[in-house]
Parts: C-alpha cells; sequence; structure tokens
C-alpha cells in the first residue's frame, strides 16, 4: 500500500534550511501503516533533502562546506546561458539528492537519537517549496 502526502514550506533560500522530520512522522501517522518506508522528495533541482543533526552549528557547516564545493561567485554555465544567478544552487542540490528515504517499524521512523530530515533551500531567493512524502508498507 502506498500513502501520498503533499507539504508546501515556504523557505529563505540562500541555504536555508528547515527540519521535515515531524511533517514525515505526520504523514506516516496519518497512513497507518507500521512497517516499511518512507520517503521525502523535494520538487525543484535548487533544494535537497538529506538527513543531520539539526542544529545551528552543523547549518552554518552545511553552508560553509557548500561554498567550497559550488562558490557562489564561481562561473557557471548555467548562469552564461541563462542569465540567472543560480548555478551554484543546482550543483549544490545535485551534489545532495532531492530525497531521502528511512524505514519506519512500529509506526515510528527509524533515525538515530541525534538525526532529523531536512530540506535545504539552495536558490538565491525565497520560495515556496513543494515536498512529496510516500508511505509504503504494511
Amino acid at each position: 500500500m502506498v500513502h501520498s502526502h503533499t507539504i508546501s514550506l515556504p523557505t529563505k533560500g540562500n541555504d536555508d534550511m528547515q527540519d521535515v522530520t515531524d511533517h514525515a512522522q505526520d504523514a506516516l501517522r496519518d497512513s497507518g501503516l507500521s512497517s516499511g518506508l518512507l520517503n521525502v522528495f523535494v520538487v525543484g533541482s535548487t533544494a535537497a533533502v538529506t538527513t543531520i543533526e539539526f542544529e545551528p552549528g552543523l547549518e552554518r557547516d552545511i553552508s560553509v562546506a557548500m561554498e567550497r564545493l559550488a562558490p557562489r561567485d564561481a562561473h557557471y554555465e548555467h548562469e552564461a546561458r541563462w542569465r540567472d544567478d543560480n548555478g551554484h544552487s543546482h550543483i549544490r542540490a545535485s551534489l545532495i539528492g532531492p530525497s531521502v528515504t528511512v524505514p519506519f517499524m512500529n509506526g515510528e521512523l527509524a533515525l538515530g537519537r541525534w538525526q532529523q530530515i531536512v530540506l535545504i533551500d539552495f536558490d538565491t531567493r525565497a520560495r515556496d517549496r513543494t515536498i512529496i512524502v510516500q508511505v509504503v508498507g504494511e
């Protein structure tokens, strides 16, 4: 059985990180399933979903690490072609990926004590992000 849930979240862009664990747990609870897999997917090519310990130090660390890997002020062919400013946003999002899958048992996500599911918006402006949560199980 598959249950799908759609969540809309406003973001600030520029590496804005938001904890979406409670949204995922709510979708799991609404599904009525007790064991299986839960997938969290962000629609769009300039945002990503992953797990991390959601705390201010690591929020800054992710931003610093991404700046090293895909600097904002580097040359991007995407920007030259489309005359926009978010080439680094696409690269950063592709490095992390648009989704994460978490197993669940007894109706609870199998996350570690200090592990949360987060959305990171790498775009250069505020956006309304759509997140799809799909729950598969029994």
